[in-house]
């Protein structure tokens, strides 16, 4: 059994991972889905403490962090090195010390606190919002602002050191995140050679919309030691972002 922590990226809350999450707790795991804070005062710190204490006391701890979620999820690796086993980014990456979200691009309207929600509509960006054909207005209809705050902190690390890694790429290819990591681009600057490997889901930007049961599946073959068909493995030959 692995303990799960599942933590969702802008505009979403642990509602974002039910689908994921109850798969995962049938094959035997125990799956904490988190819904960061987003108020308008919430910073990526806020968030960060928030995955830390959901850790608390325990031991061997996944960290699955998708598109934003991967900052907090960063920061929590970095100050709880005993307890977190192994981080898992969907669509996201290990950012290095002093980078923001904001710094990586994003929607490109701020209304006063917040960042609004997109659309979430295939029809407006087919690439990111793949698979979400018919989901739209339920997704929507959950969603809320994100706070610019947060968007704008940068991320502090004490290390650069973090725990083996996993990286679930849905809107590259594996060869393409691949070439990002050796050519240092700042999505995956921050990301430690030594052990990591790429997994390749292709589908839009929100695995857990688009294909729920394949991202599960492919989570829990990630602890097993078991990559599911179609992963690239490796640990600085070929091991893989967005």
């Amino acid at each position: 059994m692995t303990n799960f922590i599942l933590v969702p990226g802008m505009w979403l809350g642990g509602w974002a991972w039910d689908a994921v999450a109850t798969r995962l707790r049938e094959a035997g795991h125990d799956v904490t889905a988190l819904s960061l804070d987003l108020t308008a005062d919430a910073t990526l710190d806020t968030h960060i403490e928030q995955v830390t204490s959901a850790v608390d006391d325990a031991v061997d701890v996944v960290l699955v962090g998708h598109s934003y979620g991967g900052l907090p999820v960063r920061g929590a690796a970095d100050r709880l090195p005993d307890s977190v086993a192994r981080v898992i980014y969907v669509d996201s990456g290990p950012v290095p010390d002093g980078m923001s979200q904001a710094d990586m691009g994003g929607p490109p309207t701020v209304d006063g606190a917040f960042i609004p929600p997109p659309s979430f509509d295939p029809a407006d960006d087919p690439v990111q919002f793949a698979g979400l054909d018919g989901m739209t207005g339920w997704i929507s209809a959950r969603t809320v602002p994100h706070p610019v705050a947060s968007a704008l902190s940068p991320l502090k690390l004490g290390s650069a050191g973090q725990p083996p890694t996993d990286l679930v790429c849905t809107t590259f290819s594996a060869a393409v995140v691949q070439q990002m990591i050796e050519e240092g681009h700042p999505f995956f600057s921050g990301l430690d050679r030594r052990d990591y490997r790429v997994h390749e889901l292709p589908t839009g930007h929100w695995a857990m919309f688009s294909r729920p049961e394949d991202l599960a599946t492919l989570l829990d073959a990630i602890v097993s030691g078991q990559p599911a068909a179609g992963s690239g493995q490796g640990g600085g030959s070929f091991g893989g972002r967005r």
